[in-house]
């Protein structure tokens, strides 16, 4: 796949759910710590998401990383918008900024102080 047909699909995962993780691993079994962290804390605010493991593709592996200008992977997007890798969810969910983030945004979460 191109680089842009990659950015498409991304673009189309993006816009199809209201929270998409690009992670190593899946929700169920994430393979690599930071991955597991952002799971964690969308489990643990009651958020339903789209998990998207890029050890499968190659191609999405590099694509999301060209695609948010971000090198790292976990990546959060929320209603279409960038959020940030793992130590920025964890930064924001301590501050409660993330739940704000998800309440503003009309995304059902469980309201966890």
């Amino acid at each position: 796949m191109s680089e842009q047909a990659v950015h498409d699909w991304i673009r189309k995962q993006i816009s199809s759910n209201d929270v998409v993780l690009f992670m190593k691993g899946t929700k169920n079994f994430p393979q690599c710590g930071f991955s597991g962290q952002v799971a964690q804390i969308l489990q643990y605010l009651g958020v339903e998401y789209q998990d998207v493991n890029v050890l499968e593709d190659m191609g999405i592996r590099e694509g999301i990383k060209s695609f948010s200008e971000w090198p790292t992977i976990p990546q959060l997007y929320v209603k279409g918008e960038f959020v940030g890798g793992c130590d920025i969810v964890r930064e924001m969910f301590q501050a409660g900024e993330l739940q704000e983030m998800l309440a503003e945004k009309g995304v059902t979460h469980t309201a966890v102080a």
